[in-house]
């Protein structure tokens, strides 16, 4: 397995150190919350972007690519009525693709409930229509960068748009783009009807991209979730990708999470 972390988890910490110390913790991924580098990922210059690519190889380390993609940036909206507004949406997921691949990753992972929710009285068949506008503007851009944009399912309690594996898959084949795939996470698994490891077997075909979590919204080994029989399904479709610890409760500690969470992945994984 390839294991990541997303640098979000470090808040306050140098991307220099957080490069070295998740290296010596025996992660050779680092995922990028465009909202640590700057309020909006084109106020990256290229000379930081080639900067950071740099300290990270350095310490051994590749960025993987970005998530949070649209969180705590304003005007953007995946599912808008306003076709400038889903025009100016793509545009950006475009930048964030150029973003990806100038720091040395190929994911994007669109998952940011706040800013595809449907708003009162639109109907999914037509938030599914403006989704696929709004992405059709980016799909250029995935192309020429060679990055992959992974649509992440979330659960019912953070959105109402795409809350499914089945439902992200969905959005996908209309799609059809060979850069346009399947994120999938265990937190997010956990609302899903079928457990986790059946979720995994059923999207293999799509499936690009994985993040590890508790339900509880804490590293892998912090929750009752058994991550056994999830590395079993990872290894039964013969997943290649990263495995990448996102939390949402950053107690007790950075460090802590990152250390805990390698070494209960690693057992789990045999």
């Amino acid at each position: 397995m390839k294991y990541a972390i997303c640098n979000e988890t470090f808040e306050g910490w140098d991307h220099a150190r957080v490069c070295a110390r998740v290296a010596e913790l025996g992660y050779t991924g680092l995922e990028v919350a465009p909202f640590t580098l700057a309020p909006l990922v084109t106020e990256v210059s290229a000379g930081r972007r080639t900067e950071l690519r740099r300290h990270a190889e350095a310490a051994g380390v590749q960025i993987i690519g970005l998530h949070w993609l649209l969180a705590k940036t304003e005007g953007f909206h995946l599912t808008s009525s306003d076709a400038a507004v889903r025009k100016r949406t793509g545009e950006y997921l475009a930048e964030l693709a150029y973003a990806a691949a100038d720091l040395g990753g190929d994911i994007l992972v669109l998952g940011s409930p706040f800013q595809r929710n449907l708003p009162d009285g639109m109907s999914h068949a037509q938030g599914e229509e403006y989704a696929l506008d709004t992405l059709r503007h980016c799909l250029p851009a995935l192309e020429r960068s060679r990055v992959y944009l992974c649509l992440e399912p979330l659960t019912p309690a953070e959105t109402n748009f795409m809350t499914s594996a089945a439902q992200g898959v969905a959005l996908a084949k209309q799609l059809a783009h060979p850069f346009v795939k399947l994120h999938l996470d265990v937190k997010a698994m956990s609302a899903e009807v079928a457990p986790p490891p059946d979720v995994i077997r059923a999207n293999r075909d799509w499936m690009y991209h994985f993040h590890a979590n508790d339900p509880n919204k804490r590293g892998p080994g912090f929750g009752p979730t058994d991550f056994k029989p999830i590395f079993q399904a990872l290894k039964d479709v013969d997943y290649t990708g990263w495995v990448s610890v996102e939390v949402f409760d950053y107690s007790p500690d950075p460090d802590t999470i990152a250390r805990e969470s390698i070494r209960y992945m690693r057992e789990c994984a045999g």
